[in-house]
């Protein structure tokens, strides 16, 4: 291993890409403090926000999705190949030891450059159907690291992999040691880490918050309004995202429920911790923070995800008894009927809310970030995580 390793971790496209790889190089800070670490992405802004916070730098690569119509390819092959020429430019003027692709489609252009430099790189697959570029590249990678078992059959048969579980953020992983030392219930260590000696008003939690929120915050008031007294005693929170904070609020309005909508949620961790129902996405990286914070969800997977990926996810969670799960695609404009179908029997049944709390909560990974940090030091050490891959 180089005295002062530099390591490159590159994702993008939204900013749950960057989560996990924050988390893996938090451990990697007090581990190999010597260590320089730099994130790459597409230069959205709250990316930018969310590495320059963890105290990285930030460069950006362009780069751009799979086109959705014949006018955006053009700039695909346009943009693509000229961020995958800056990346192997970077990536020999920085001196980078070692790649961590994230997810998103400014990995695929970093990680390519890895490869055609001769540079080692490691893979995190957040979902359980892995994506292309994982698909291509297993093989190539030092190791993949998946959050879920049922990636398995989808990659090479030589690929080493590690189902390490995806890492969520910090503060999740630090909340979910508090909870779960001292031996008591879920509920009672929920009670005790925030700080509450009675059971709290029911809390409901909303999602939004990316570019698929807008069909959740177009339906969820509708829906709620279906529960009538069922939610009377449920405090509902409603995370928006940018741009659709006035448009929710006055949706509630006008059916008559009281909601506190907020553009985003910046103590998402504590929130969580602290509810008691969930309704949201289903990406790798939203699941595992479910998990950590033992909070069942009504899963609506995004219905425009590459290959479905959100629904393979969303049906691993679901088979194990931890979440409920509501197929968009399938609903033909009736979303909102959907939903609560699916919302009732959880807001009025605690005993079934209390039962998925515990079957979700079987499925956090804690250990997931230091197992990732632990594989990228023995990478940089020569080693191919043969201990991980086992």
């Amino acid at each position: 291993m180089t005295a002062a390793p530099h390591i490159l971790f590159a994702g993008g496209g939204a900013a749950g890409y960057f989560f996990p790889g924050i988390a893996v190089a938090e451990h990697l800070n007090k581990s190999l403090p010597q260590a320089t670490i730099t994130f790459a992405g597409p230069g959205r802004a709250r990316e930018k926000h969310a590495v320059r916070t963890a105290g990285h730098e930030y460069v950006t690569i362009l780069s751009q999705p799979i086109p959705q119509n014949p006018l955006q390819a053009l700039r695909f092959l346009t943009d693509n190949a000229a961020g995958y020429c800056a990346a192997r430019w970077m990536l020999r003027e920085r001196g980078v030891n070692l790649v961590v692709g994230l997810g998103g489609y400014t990995s695929t252009a970093v990680v390519r450059a890895a490869v055609a430099r001769e540079i080692p790189f490691l893979l995190l697959e957040q979902n359980s159907l892995p994506s292309r570029t994982t698909r291509w590249l297993s093989e190539a990678a030092s190791l993949v690291c998946a959050g879920f078992e049922e990636v398995r059959p989808h990659l090479h048969v030589q690929a080493p992999v590690a189902i390490t579980g995806n890492p969520a953020r910090p503060v999740f992983e630090q909340l979910c040691r508090r909870m779960s030392s001292g031996g008591r219930s879920l509920e009672a260590a929920k009670l005790s880490l925030t700080g509450e000696r009675h059971p709290r008003q029911k809390r409901l939690v909303v999602l939004g918050g990316a570019d698929g929120a807008r069909s959740l915050n177009q339906s969820i008031p509708k829906a709620l309004k279906q529960l009538g007294e069922a939610l009377s005693d449920w405090q509902i929170i409603h995370q928006t995202g940018e741009g659709q904070l006035q448009e929710t609020e006055n949706r509630y309005r006008q059916c008559g429920l009281e909601a506190l909508t907020v553009t985003f949620i910046d103590e998402i961790a504590s929130v969580l911790f602290a509810s008691d129902l969930v309704v949201c996405r289903s990406g790798g990286t939203t699941l595992a923070e479910l998990a950590l914070a033992g909070v069942p969800a009504v899963l609506v997977p995004y219905p425009h995800a590459v290959d479905d990926q959100q629904i393979a996810n969303a049906k691993v969670f679901t088979s194990a008894g931890a979440c409920r799960l509501v197929d968009e695609s399938s609903q033909g404009g009736m979303l909102d009927k959907a939903l609560a179908r699916e919302l009732t029997p959880l807001v009025v049944d605690e005993a079934l809310r209390r039962e998925m709390s515990l079957n979700i909560h079987a499925l956090a990974r804690p250990d997931a970030a230091a197992d990732i940090a632990a594989a990228i030091q023995e990478t940089l050490g020569g080693n191919r995580s043969e201990r991980l891959a086992a």
